[in-house]
């Protein structure tokens, strides 16, 4: 990870135009078909959470905009994508843990499984600082429409937030959404994002 000059950038007027504004978060939503996740995790006995946030990294490492960051009113270069995931530790709590994306699903899966297992029974949260972070939250036992995050101005990184997901005849639906700051992308590059996420949905073999 470095700091580059913002000029030197296509994100040099998206920076001078977003970074101070008060309120310079973007919200998608979008409801996804994940009747393939769901059939896979069935059949291969993988968490359909960890393919979710395994095609959630797949996705965003195709768009270059995701691996430049405004952190502390500077714009920040990273050469990897880790995906975030909120996990239930032992004390009935949740701590947070940051798993390094790779493209090869099963080695994503064991590192998933081994750091939500560690966060989970050290109750401590596993932070990757030298990755560009993509956040989410589940909360995968309520039926919800949608979630907007709260802009606390310290943390401005992607996030997405869904719950429970739905059947419908011979489909099954999920709705998601997905924030983020005006200063990183631009609608175009999200809707881009969120269209690769279901592609990666609906190509993704094991």
């Amino acid at each position: 990870m470095r700091e580059v000059n913002p000029c030197d950038t296509t994100r040099a007027y998206a920076f001078d135009m977003w970074m101070k504004a008060p309120m310079p978060i973007v919200t998608f939503f979008k409801t996804l078909d994940v009747s393939r996740l769901v059939r896979i995790s069935r059949r291969r006995g993988l968490k359909f959470n960890m393919l979710m946030v395994w095609c959630i990294g797949k996705a965003a490492s195709q768009v270059k905009e995701f691996y430049m960051l405004p952190v502390d009113g500077k714009l920040i270069q990273y050469d990897s994508i880790a995906v975030n995931t909120i996990v239930a530790n032992r004390r009935g709590e949740v701590s947070s843990c940051d798993i390094p994306f790779s493209s090869h699903l099963l080695v994503f899966n064991d590192d998933y499984l081994r750091l939500t297992g560690q966060v989970a029974e050290s109750c401590s949260n596993h932070d990757i600082t030298d990755s560009m972070v993509v956040g989410t939250s589940v909360l995968a036992s309520f039926d919800i429409d949608g979630a907007v995050g709260m802009y606390s101005g310290i943390f401005n990184n992607p996030f997405l937030i869904w719950g429970r997901y739905r059947r419908r005849w011979f489909r099954t639906t999920l709705t998601i959404s997905f924030q983020f700051h005006h200063t990183q992308m631009d609608g175009a590059h999200a809707a881009c994002f969120l269209d690769m996420l279901q592609k990666e949905i609906d190509t993704l073999t094991i």
